[in-house]
């Protein structure tokens, strides 16, 4: 592999803490074979080093790669068709998503995210029907898409085995329903249920495919506490515990989950994690909105951390999350898109200024987030939330050559004022349309805007062609059957009182001890 000198005017290297990050002006990174191997002076490397080639220049801002931490598809629910709503009836509205070619699909939100800076992403692979055969080869071409495109890819398949449509076993459900969709939601229960068995042949089948593959990582993933068992929970702790790979679990994104987890254990989601051993440091909670403040002095004792979504969170009603108590405690937070961004787009750059904005609490103390704080939870923490931990996430010698080259005139144009801290102009003020290079393992995967690997709009264009035929038959059945068990969904959540659970406001819930 080549090597490369990587300068800027800035070249921001980490954050220290939420007030310190380490910047170098008129820096580079050097690289071989996509390691760093020196960080400095850009006069003193270039000195030093005879690069292969020469990235960036003093017009450019240089940045750690940015990791998005919780992340399933291309195109978006809404694009699809699904507009937003309270998440459980959206997932219930979902049944009617038509058929993407997942090769396609998955090199559509990848072109979006190396546009924004994105380097890494934790794929969580859901809902594809069985056989375990099918369901490997729907794995295989997510994959394929990622090393098309040569994203760093941490991929997981979400584990099931209950629960499926509402917070109540599915026979239980299946009995509320008149006969006739009895019979069509049975079958497509059926087609859903993959024997637990299945889904660890699926991982193991992965992780030994892709063993030893720098930008590949295989690891797992438990849905939700309404969706396993604690069989499999406990089946999920020891397979990760054994295969030392880190766990990925949504978790408490919504008041009627937090009212699931009472129902259920008479505590609270988290307790009921740590009862089953599986609280720690290989584990991150995705959303944690509703997380108590008990919850939280668990996870900052436990070294367990958090994903946070705050546009996901925003759109699909499910609250705020108490991201200012869990950086109080020391929480590690890292950050994801979750597919629903305001925007419906991935640009981590927008994504830091939600999550940067949306928790600014009335007042005039120093607990809300800072740019630093927020850039961390983009890179290094959400690199800590992978399988590749320390190997990504900081300009460091030893690190990956992950990198992300934004123009500084972009940023800057017309005016900025000498005072406004480096980061703070990057959080505030980056766009995608200012990302000109992105690295990953020292190789170029976006030059001057342009993908090096993959015709973006041959790609997009195929992309397209494939839904322009009119809906099949099956696409036009799963449509109107979620039309038809919707109001049945609706009646579940009244019926069973969850409706009646009181809401609690932003930032209030997380400081009741239960």
């Amino acid at each position: 592999m080549a090597s490369s000198l990587v300068r800027g005017k800035y070249v921001v290297c980490k954050v220290e803490d939420r007030h310190t990050p380490h910047v170098i002006e008129d820096g580079a990174v050097f690289q071989r074979d996509g390691v760093i191997v020196e960080v400095g002076p850009y006069a003193e490397l270039a000195a030093r080093h005879q690069p292969d080639e020469v990235l960036g220049s003093p017009d450019h801002v240089v940045l750690p790669g940015f990791v998005n931490s919780h992340h399933h598809v291309g195109l978006t629910a809404f694009q699809l068709g699904t507009p937003d709503m309270a998440l459980e009836l959206w997932f219930a509205s979902r049944y009617r998503k038509r058929d993407v070619d997942p090769y396609l699909d998955t090199l559509y939100g990848a072109f979006e995210m190396i546009e924004s800076g994105i380097t890494t992403v934790q794929h969580l692979h859901s809902r594809a029907n069985g056989p375990l055969e099918r369901i490997h080869g729907t794995a295989s071409d997510v994959i394929r898409a990622y090393d098309a495109v040569g994203m760093r890819l941490s991929y997981s398949f979400n584990v099931r085995d209950q629960n499926r449509i509402v917070y109540e076993a599915d026979d239980a459900f299946l009995r509320r329903l008149p006969e006739d969709l009895r019979a069509e939601t049975a079958e497509s229960l059926r087609a859903q249920t993959i024997p637990l068995e299945d889904y660890f042949a699926l991982f193991e089948s992965l992780h030994r495919e892709h063993a030893g593959k720098e930008r590949v990582r295989v690891q797992l993933a438990p849905a939700n506490l309404h969706w396993c068992s604690d069989r499999a929970l406990g089946m999920l702790r020891d397979h990760a515990a054994r295969y030392h790979v880190p766990l990925h679990m949504h978790l408490l994104e919504t008041r009627h989950q937090k009212e699931y987890a009472r129902r259920r254990s008479g505590g609270t989601a988290v307790t009921h994690l740590r009862d089953l051993g599986m609280l720690g440091p290989h584990l991150t909670l995705g959303h944690g909105v509703w997380l108590t403040e008990d919850d939280i002095d668990l996870l900052a004792e436990s070294g367990t951390m958090v994903c946070h979504n705050p546009s996901s969170n925003l759109r699909l009603r499910s609250g705020i999350a108490p991201l200012n108590r869990l950086e109080a405690r020391g929480v590690r937070v890292a950050i994801g898109l979750d597919d629903c961004s305001l925007n419906d787009d991935r640009s981590m750059l927008q994504e830091m200024r939600v999550a940067l904005k949306v928790h600014r609490e009335p007042g005039m103390d120093d607990r809300v987030p800072t740019c630093p704080q927020v850039l961390k939870m983009a890179t290094e923490h959400g690199a800590l939330s992978t399988p590749y931990g320390t190997h990504i996430g900081t300009l460091e010698a030893g690190r990956a050559a992950d990198l992300v080259v934004i123009d500084w005139k972009h940023i800057a144009w017309p005016y900025l004022d000498d005072e406004v801290p480096v980061v703070d102009a990057v959080v505030h003020l980056a766009r995608t349309s200012g990302v000109r290079t992105v690295l990953v393992a020292g190789e170029p995967i976006l030059r001057d805007g342009c993908f090096t690997r993959i015709d973006k709009q041959a790609a997009l264009e195929a992309l397209a062609e494939s839904l322009r035929v009119p809906l099949r038959p099956d696409e036009l059945r799963r449509r109107e059957f979620s039309k038809r068990l919707m109001p049945h969904v609706q009646r579940f959540y009244a019926d069973e009182g969850y409706l009646d659970v009181p809401p609690g406001q932003p930032y209030m819930h997380a400081n009741c001890r239960h």
